[in-house]
């Protein structure tokens, strides 16, 4: 299967940036928000997005602590067409307590790849939801997750598949996505824990890397044999809580750890050696589980209370407000759509003068939570003229492409 310009096929959309190649959408939404197509009620718990292709969507949920699967529903209507078990839920007695499904399945040709929060690691048939090939990895590569289970979503390459085990054996493994088997791994010096980003790709001075989010901090390895590059430690958040996975642009990069702040680093490349440079970093950048986004030279993301637009090159503060609170956010065709934790979803005109919403809603038949601290922090995806927005069973499709003139 070929992925068109408009899909989303991965973690974060085409590039795992959080920006769509859509075009023609709405520009501003109806007071009560877009048209809604149809809702599910039964797309199991968890607080994965659904990657998009063609005329389905993938995503993983659970149903109890013992059955965490992958499946696929239609576009049109969101009936199911096939569920496939990966696994039970992994960590299941969290402190605090969030055990369910968390990563978004990679689609790739005929074939989607999905990492449950146990470790099982599935390439699945896009057609049947037959398992093609499967690992575990914690019984296979000795990983170790953090306190909340894995929630990586796998990272296809050509015909490699990296994932993040963790762990004194193999911290970093790159797989043949056909067979499952080693093409290398890694135990990187310290044996971090795996954190619960998702690694990105960035080509800096000729040598193409890896780079990943774990609980030590951000580090980068070689593509090609997993040699381990270099190491920054100040994204480590004070909670425990590595979340937002890093943004690269032109060699510079933005992470962010709860709690603690974030910044951007240059990497140097000297030879066959990679050094990270700080750039800035302070508490005040956007910190919150649902990322950021860079569109011309300014990065958009929210802290614990807000929306905030920052110059990415020099860190300097355009604006900030209140908006939605802290939120998930994607780009598409000139606009920042946001899903708040609060549950509330927004449509916002990015630019460094000023915040200007063009729309804010509430889905109907909100999930209910199982405590105060749970939120709804699954992240907003565009696709085919369509939003998505998802909060544990609940999934909804609205209509956002703009009428022809």
């Amino acid at each position: 299967m070929s992925v068109a310009a408009s899909d989303w096929p991965q973690w974060r959309g085409p590039e795992r940036n959080g920006i769509s190649r859509e075009t023609g959408l709405l520009k501003e939404w109806p007071k009560d928000g877009p048209k809604l197509l149809w809702k599910v009620s039964a797309a199991g718990r968890g607080y994965a997005t659904p990657a998009v292709v063609g005329e389905r969507l993938y995503l993983l949920g659970n149903d109890g602590l013992d059955d965490e699967f992958v499946q696929a529903l239609e576009v049109k209507d969101g009936k199911r067409v096939w569920q496939t078990r990966l696994g039970k839920v992994g960590n299941p007695r969290q402190q605090p307590n969030f055990p369910a499904a968390r990563s978004t399945p990679t689609v790739e040709g005929e074939f989607l790849y999905a990492l449950g929060s146990d470790g099982d690691l599935a390439c699945v048939e896009l057609g049947t939801g037959k398992v093609r090939w499967q690992k575990n990895l914690r019984t296979d590569f000795g990983g170790k997750p953090g306190n909340w289970a894995y929630s990586e979503s796998p990272l296809i390459d050509g015909d490699s598949l990296l994932c993040t085990p963790g762990g004194s054996t193999a911290t970093l493994v790159a797989l043949n996505k056909n067979t499952g088997e080693v093409i290398w791994k890694r135990a990187l010096p310290e044996g971090d824990e795996a954190a619960y980003a998702s690694a990105i790709i960035v080509e800096v001075g000729g040598v193409k890397q890896y780079v990943q989010l774990l609980q030590k901090g951000l580090v980068g390895a070689e593509a090609k044999t997993g040699r381990f590059l270099w190491r920054y430690g100040k994204p480590v958040s004070r909670y425990g809580a590595n979340i937002p996975t890093p943004l690269t642009s032109d060699g510079y990069i933005y992470s962010a750890a709860a709690g603690t702040g974030g910044g951007v680093v240059k990497l140097k490349v000297n030879g066959g050696t990679v050094e990270p440079e700080q750039v800035y970093f302070e508490s005040k950048f956007p910190t919150a589980i649902g990322g950021a986004v860079k569109i011309g030279d300014f990065l958009y993301g929210t802290t614990a209370e807000a929306l905030l637009c920052a110059e990415f090159a020099t860190g300097q503060v355009k604006w900030e407000d209140r908006a939605l609170g802290a939120a998930s956010l994607c780009y598409a065709d000139g606009r920042l759509y946001l899903h708040g934790e609060n549950g509330e979803v927004g449509l916002v005109e990015p630019g460094p003068e000023s915040y200007r919403q063009k729309g804010r809603f509430t889905p109907p038949d909100q999930p209910k939570h199982a405590n105060e601290m749970e939120k709804a922090w699954a992240y907003p995806v565009v696709a085919n003229g369509r939003l998505y927005i998802r909060d544990h069973g609940m999934l909804w499709c609205y209509d956002v492409k703009a009428a022809r003139s």
